[in-house]
């Protein structure tokens, strides 16, 4: 949970602001876990706040997917350094092969990597939020502001907002 310290938001606003970033930002770094080390690949985020589900299409092939289903604690990472807003959230993932979530999901950038929405190759990576953390902090030209009069003051700068929240 957020500390006072940290934000003044609510926990309910937390959680909005995590699903807004999701919507906004939408590519994310997905880490797995092969029992030995992690690994990250970059997905495109579809985020259906009323399911609690961020969803993915993904092929049929690759070690994320076994690696998903042995190792289902999954975090998601998303930034947006031109504006200071990062995100990462951590929950549980699973892939299926539900195919009216898939045609739902289907879009013109799909078409990169697959014919169309019933290339039996698409699969579905939902991921289930159960936490996440947020820093935002003011865009660039006034981060560097704040950081240069910290560094002629010698004190602590105040970069933005940090919250948690369990989700």
């Amino acid at each position: 949970m957020a500390s006072a310290s940290e934000t003044d938001k609510t926990p309910a606003e937390l959680e909005k602001r995590v699903w807004e970033l999701v919507e906004k930002i939408r590519f994310c770094m997905y880490s797995t876990w092969d029992g030995e080390k992690q690994h990250q690949r970059p997905l495109t985020a579809n985020g259906k706040r009323e399911e609690n589900a961020i969803y993915f299409l993904v092929d049929e092939e690759g070690s994320k997917n076994w690696e998903t289903d042995r190792f289902p604690k999954v975090a998601l990472a998303f930034a947006d350094p031109g504006k200071n807003d990062y995100l990462t959230i951590a929950g549980h993932a699973d892939i299926s092969n539900d195919r009216l979530k898939i045609k739902e999901l289907w879009s013109p950038f799909a078409k990169a990597w697959w014919k169309d929405e019933n290339d039996p190759a698409i699969r579905l990576l939902a991921v289930y939020p159960e936490e996440a953390e947020i820093w935002e902090g003011p865009n660039r030209l006034v981060a560097g502001a704040i950081m240069l009069a910290a560094a002629a003051t010698g004190k602590r700068p105040a970069v933005g907002d940090h919250g948690a929240v369990r989700m």
